[in-house]
């Protein structure tokens, strides 16, 4: 009985025998040379380092109206009532369960001479960021205010459905690109920090615009509609983005050879079961999947409403803006902290982000701070400084770790199956849509504030500090929102092991085996010119 326990161990967790883990090292032994220049020897030139930055403005201009404004432009914008925001959300995640491992598996199986990725890099951001443009150009279609039209309600549900189901054939070969252009780790996080130096430059200050742009047109400074506003982002997100993304696709190679057959579907969804790191993250993953801020932006609520309007707000938000800048002069001096530990750094700055964002909460909550404008917008700018000073080192090296999980896999198996794998974590927050659309509804019941009431008040003190229990709840929410996921989104760095000389040996038998798939297969000659870079 222990025997076989054993044995279901070995296979359930054990390596694959064609693997780099298992391999005979005398075999991969005489590709040793190349192994070496493909870790230790930068390849990408400088268009391969901007392309894929330049990829990254439009994603993160798209990222931003979705994550800090879908649901705001939902409500006070095409005017939908929460309750219906929140059942197609739920049953979009519903959708999303059954497609997007469908989507995993097909990019997983794709092999074609001009590489994995590139194709679907190429052709899909069409269809992705048409769809988002379409879906914020709603109020120009629908221009009522009536929060249970069933036209727009179809309207939200049918464009979600079409941009859900883009949106994970564009993501996974953009997201995985970069593990396919290049082997070498100082190339990774080379193309790393100047993709956060354009989320910084160029993605956020085009994202900030559209609050000021809000506050100005509902306080008629400006003769815009919200919706036209609203449309106007969703176009430069589209153009941008599709932009971006061709240009990568056309300007960067993939140099990382894969195996030329795929294992077989069956077994490739349980090779997330041969990487510790990953299942820890998956781990971590499902026990934050219910938290919510209420899926709504209190940043906006803090900014147009607790601190006054977009003028008395612009001096506390722009700490954040100048401290995610200085934030990059950061990433080469962290990246030799605690003797170029990645884990340790990044457990240093996730710990320093619980801090700074509990201790303005917990202010703000048990005080009538929020109750004076100024005030409350002193505690939110120090405090929110700190939070955003490691953001590009701690992007940098979480980024690099992650890929150093996603070779993990492929060091074990003989497979990259990145699609799969992650579409399989990913799915921890649509499996748990439902309880999260719970959470929100009982979000929004515990503050007491009405979005559709919100946004078309005008802001007075008196206001404020006449609904203080509501407002220091926003606030709360507004500093907190990211404290519970990074509390446990830590804990799997207390255990990852792969540093060090145990890295080292496994980018060594890595590298040695992909080296010998592109000497032994019928490579096409673009991929045998690739191979030259390292010969």
């Amino acid at each position: 009985m222990a025997l076989d326990k054993q044995n279901l161990k070995e296979q359930l967790f054990g390596a694959e025998e064609n693997s780099a883990a298992k391999m005979d090292p005398e075999k991969l032994s005489r590709f040793r040379h190349i192994a070496e220049q493909m870790y230790s020897t930068p390849q990408l030139s400088t268009k391969e380092v901007a392309m894929p930055a330049l990829a990254k403005v439009g994603k993160r201009v798209s990222e931003m109206i979705e994550r800090n404004y879908r649901t705001v432009f939902f409500v006070s914008v095409l005017r939908l009532d929460m309750v219906y925001v929140t059942i197609i959300l739920a049953l979009i995640a519903i959708y999303d369960v059954l497609n997007n491992p469908l989507m995993g598996i097909a990019y997983d199986r794709t092999r074609t001479r001009w590489g994995k990725a590139r194709p679907y890099a190429l052709f899909a951001p069409f269809f992705y960021f048409g769809s988002t443009a379409l879906l914020f150009c709603g109020r120009l279609f629908f221009d009522n205010d009536v929060t249970d039209d069933p036209r727009k309600i179809l309207f939200v549900f049918s464009v979600l459905f079409l941009q859900e189901t883009f949106s994970t054939i564009y993501s996974i070969p953009v997201d995985n690109y970069l593990t396919l252009m290049t082997p070498n780790p100082q190339d990774r996080m080379t193309v790393g920090m100047w993709q956060s130096y354009a989320n910084r430059w160029a993605g956020d200050f085009l994202g900030m615009l559209i609050t000021p742009l809000l506050d100005f047109s509902r306080s008629g400074y400006i003769n815009i509609s919200q919706g036209m506003i609203f449309a106007i982002f969703g176009l430069i997100s589209a153009l941008t983005g599709t932009a971006g993304s061709m240009l990568m696709s056309v300007h960067c190679r993939e140099r990382v050879i894969l195996q030329p057959k795929p294992a077989p579907t069956a077994k490739t969804l349980f090779y997330i079961l041969k990487n510790k790191y990953a299942l820890r993250n998956f781990a971590a993953g499902m026990a934050g999947s219910w938290w919510s801020s209420g899926n709504y932006n209190w940043h906006i609520v803090n900014q147009l409403e607790i601190l006054g309007g977009i003028f008395r707000s612009a001096p506390f938000y722009l700490p954040r803006q100048l401290s995610q800048v200085i934030s990059i002069a950061f990433v080469e001096p962290s990246k030799k902290l605690f003797g170029g530990s990645y884990r340790k750094t990044c457990i240093l700055f996730r710990i320093m982000d619980i801090l700074v964002t509990v201790i303005p909460a917990t202010i703000g909550l048990s005080t009538k701070i929020t109750g004076t404008w100024w005030k409350a917008g002193l505690l939110f700018a120090g405090f929110d400084f700190l939070l955003n000073v490691n953001d590009g080192p701690a992007s940098v090296l979480e980024g690099e770790i992650d890929r150093e999980i996603g070779d993990y896999t492929e060091y074990m198996t003989g497979e990259r199956p990145d699609g799969t794998v992650g579409l399989l974590t990913g799915l921890i927050g649509k499996v748990t849509e439902p309880l999260r659309a719970l959470f929100t509804i009982f979000i929004f019941r515990w503050t007491g504030y009405d979005p559709n009431v919100g946004a078309s008040r005008a802001w007075s003190q008196d206001l404020v500090r006449s609904n203080m229990t509501m407002y220091s709840r926003v606030f709360f929410l507004c500093t907190l929102e990211s404290a519970i996921p990074n509390i446990l989104r830590v804990i799997p760095y207390f255990f990852y092991d792969l540093e060090g000389k145990k890295k080292e040996e496994m980018y060594a038998a890595l590298n040695e085996r992909r080296a010998m798939i592109a000497n032994e297969s019928a490579v096409p000659d673009e991929m045998e010119t690739m191979m030259a870079d390292y010969i």
